[in-house]
């Protein structure tokens, strides 16, 4: 099962500059670029006391493009529901996976067919301790 380290989201603001109008293709040279302030904290935790930051440890989301590393930003004021993306502790290990909620189970679905879904029955101890809403991740 991957592993996930899990660390408290701080109230300090961090700003950023930030380009406006950012073209895919190609550049106009007569166009100038403006800037602004951007604070990627109020653009990402809606919810400060219950936001924590994840780093990822595994393999098993890459078809949702969280890979090994990746920084997730959870939120546990969320109600958890059928196809989030969730940090759960389950049987004393925390994994991140796509929820599946069934009438009688829980399965906690990987995002590479490497790792089989993990079927979640009342014999486990189980909770659904956080939702993922973003990821930070670097680019090579």
């Amino acid at each position: 099962m991957d592993k996930v380290e899990i660390y408290k989201a701080s109230n300090e603001e961090v700003k950023l500059c930030l380009a406006e109008d950012i073209k895919a293709g190609f550049p106009s040279p007569a166009n100038d670029f403006t800037f602004e302030s951007l604070n990627i904290t109020d653009k990402i935790v809606k919810n400060p006391a219950s936001t924590f930051y994840a780093r990822v440890n595994g393999q098993s989301m890459v078809g949702d493009g969280i890979s090994d590393g990746d920084i997730i930003v959870v939120d546990k004021s969320i109600e958890p529901h059928d196809g989030c993306i969730a940090i759960c502790y389950i049987d004393g290990e925390f994994t991140l996976k796509r929820v599946k909620i069934h009438k009688d189970s829980i399965l906690l679905v990987p995002a590479n067919n490497k790792f089989k879904p993990i079927k979640v029955t009342s014999e486990n101890d189980f909770i659904i301790w956080g939702i993922a809403k973003y990821v930070i991740k670097k680019l090579d």
